[in-house]
């Protein structure tokens, strides 16, 4: 079988494995497709997302949708289509019962983060344990299917804000994240969404997703206490000193965006008076799930893959990919 492993920065290679053997509890699933995240963009162009530094080749991608190719329990017939949940959680400790996701000492596929590194999914064939597989229903094709992880981080940081419904909600950064906020905050009932971005063809993609107040950085002001919650999603400092200011008073910021791991010049003057809350959001616990729901209820989602690139041609797709002029959700093929 192939495999793309990223070897360092802006090293990745489509190589030949051994076909892997499920043992117990484990199911081999052939993937089909798989989304290019921000994450899988540092590995590449950085060699280290974060304070995670590639040590060892490793295969990017935890966005997947495939379909079953052995499961020896017999459980799930070959051909089942499947997204993936690709959380692995630590030990319970007290106070987290309900955030699993949040407890010291899990992974997540295509991650750097342990020792050695938790391989990810942009593999023809991939082991998983049986509990991280979603069945997707009928009406969810394997290419919509892929949005499936990301949906559930942007419903997740929705949740995070409590009831939306009828409140007006502000989405700082239209890439492929961003995107998914403003259809989830939309489909949890915000009276109005609002979207901003440097380029004015994300904040296309964003009004065909619902938001109806548009943007330009630079161009276009974003007033004062205008917005009841704002989703920072895109990781830059001086992008959260804006969410402050937006917000109202007693409003709420949802940080969604992966921050540098640095020091950083950000404005938190004006969260004092207004008794702003600021929460960050991280991943997903069972969100998966209502996103399976929502992407098979309708083909709205659809437009947020913007490219379908084979995997072996993997370069070529990273470049597309952090080229938001160019593209939203970048899929690889395998």
């Amino acid at each position: 079988m192939k495999a793309l492993a990223i070897h360092g920065k802006e090293d990745i290679r489509w190589e030949d494995r051994e076909v892997p053997a499920p043992g117990d509890g484990e199911v081999r699933l052939r993937v089909n497709y798989v989304g290019i995240c921000g994450s899988d963009l540092h590995y590449y162009f950085h060699g280290a997302n974060g304070e995670y530094t590639i040590r060892e080749p490793l295969t990017p991608g935890h966005e997947l949708s495939g379909v079953v190719d052995l499961d020896p329990s017999g459980r799930l017939a070959p051909g089942t289509p499947v997204t993936v949940h690709p959380a692995r959680y630590g030990p319970s400790i007290p106070g987290l019962e309900d955030r699993p996701h949040l407890r010291p000492g899990g992974d997540y596929f295509g991650s750097a983060a342990a020792d050695p590194h938790r391989q990810g999914g942009a593999s023809e064939f991939l082991i998983v344990e049986e509990g991280m597989i979603r069945v997707l229903p009928e009406s969810l094709p394997l290419e919509r299917a892929a949005l499936a992880e990301p949906l559930a981080v942007a419903i997740h940081a929705v949740g995070l804000a409590g009831d939306i419904s009828g409140r007006r909600v502000l989405v700082i950064g239209s890439g492929p994240i961003g995107l998914l906020v403003v259809a989830a905050a939309v489909h949890a009932g915000a009276s109005v969404v609002g979207a901003s971005d440097l380029r004015p063809e994300p904040l296309d993609r964003a009004r065909a997703l619902g938001a109806t107040e548009l943007f330009l950085v630079g161009e276009d002001a974003i007033d004062d206490e205008s917005y009841d919650v704002v989703f920072e999603c895109s990781g830059v400092g001086v992008s959260l000193t804006q969410a402050v200011r937006a917000a109202r008073r007693a409003g709420s910021i949802v940080q969604v965006g992966m921050l540098p791991n640095a020091d950083i010049g950000v404005n938190l003057a004006p969260m004092l008076a207004k008794e702003l809350t600021i929460r960050g959001a991280f991943r997903f616990s069972t969100e998966i799930d209502d996103a399976v729901r929502m992407l098979a209820e309708s083909d709205a989602l659809d437009s947020v893959v913007s490219h379908v690139v084979p995997a072996s041609d993997a370069a070529r797709a990273f470049e597309l990919a952090r080229d938001s002029s160019a593209s939203a959700k970048v899929l690889l093929a395998l």
